[in-house]
């Protein structure tokens, strides 16, 4: 039987760091195949984990709420034809919901010898305050239903701080398991025991995410309109046989012909010191509605959008900082996400990392193409393409 892992996390949380942890210090040996599920048209970085000899398959579609149903039960039934894993790690994209991943996780383990292993939720201490508060009812959604919250950057934080994001946690999870303990003090195999440990508790959180997702998917049905033909609003078919999803792209902000992704490798050595006054960057995406966020039933492409662009041109590391800081006033809108990788001026290439009050700029190896992508919510497209654009 394969078990499966789902490792969520809101954009930047270090879903990647986790995995490639585990991957190295407690999954050394087994078969392990990786899912991803990205926010986006290109996979940026695709490559990033075959180093660790995992095979990647993404499955780059623009629209989340219509693909993600379909495109996992092909890939699960392709992964476990082709690699017979023993373990399967499926990183959805930051901007989904858990109830979603765990519910098509469901559809798809109908006529498979699989089992859910785990249900992980990655959480930023540092950003948790103003996530919950800006996005919660995507952010709030994967706490809800994780058997395991894993917090990141606790060594960049307050113990009060800290306390402060537990107790949010508890607040809407008080079953999970939290960890609150700095990764480099962890071993990856004492990270997997305790995320094996709440096992029990996935069986009761698979009933209560499929139920929710059932919810969501009637609330999203009665938000499209469908034509004779069975067209959604939205572009694309809804019927289950849609295998072209996959290969299909749609944009429901019309962003021309740029391409989109979004990816969580987080690099945790390069920080600033800007914790919660970066809730004024952020918008409150759920109106006049109160803080109950997550009790509403919006789809990732309804709130948050991407940006990309693909250049030759040679970028200085100096121009690169001061995009990423312009990125950090809020006048391009609400970023949550912004990486790429640029050739430099002084020869080789620059690779780049943003997420709120912290970026990290490094040498990295030559890519086909310049790249720069952006994802967040209420874009000024117009204002990232005259920043960023040479």
């Amino acid at each position: 039987m394969t078990k499966i892992d789902i490792v969520s996390g809101f954009l930047g949380a270090g879903k990647t760091t986790l995995i490639k942890k585990l991957l190295a210090e407690a999954l050394n040996g087994s078969q392990t195949v990786l899912i991803e599920n990205e926010f986006g048209e290109i996979g940026i970085d695709g490559g990033f984990l075959k180093d660790a000899g995992i095979e990647i398959r993404e499955m780059n579609s623009g629209c989340i709420c219509c693909s993600l149903v379909g495109d996992f039960g092909v890939a699960l039934k392709e992964v476990l034809d082709t690699y017979h894993p023993d373990r399967i790690i499926i990183e959805p994209s930051g901007v989904g919901k858990l109830s979603d991943v765990m519910k098509a996780v469901n559809d798809a383990m109908a006529d498979q010898d699989v089992l859910l292993n785990s249900a992980v939720a990655v959480v930023d201490a540092k950003k948790a305050k103003m996530y919950a508060k800006n996005f919660g009812e995507f952010f709030i959604n994967q706490i809800e239903h994780a058997g395991t919250v894993i917090l990141s950057r606790t060594g960049d934080i307050s113990d009060e701080k800290l306390k402060d994001c537990v107790d949010l946690i508890k607040e809407h999870n008080d079953r999970a398991t939290v960890i609150t303990t700095v990764w480099d003090d962890l071993s990856g195999k004492s990270i997997l025991e305790t995320i094996e440990g709440a096992s029990d508790l996935e069986e009761e959180l698979m009933k209560e995410a499929i139920k929710a997702a059932e919810e969501h998917e009637r609330e999203h049905h009665h938000h499209h309109h469908y034509d004779e033909n069975g067209v959604c609003s939205c572009g694309h078919h809804h019927d289950d046989d849609d295998d072209e999803h996959e290969h299909h792209h749609h944009d429901h902000d019309d962003e021309h012909e740029h391409h989109h992704h979004d990816h969580d490798d987080e690099h945790e050595h390069h920080h600033h010191d800007h914790d919660d006054e970066h809730e004024h960057h952020h918008h409150d995406h759920d109106h006049e509605e109160g803080h109950e966020h997550h009790h509403h039933h919006h789809h990732a492409d309804d709130i948050f959008g991407s940006w990309g662009y693909e250049t030759p041109v040679k970028y200085t590391k100096s121009e690169i900082e001061d995009i990423l800081d312009e990125l950090d006033t809020g006048l391009c809108g609400a970023i949550l996400r912004a990486k790429g990788m640029v050739p430099d001026t002084e020869g080789g290439w620059i690779y780049f990392d943003y997420v709120p009050g912290e970026k990290n700029i490094r040498s990295g190896e030559p890519d086909v193409t310049g790249k720069f992508c952006v994802i967040g919510a209420e874009l000024k497209e117009d204002k990232l393409e005259k920043l960023i654009r040479k």
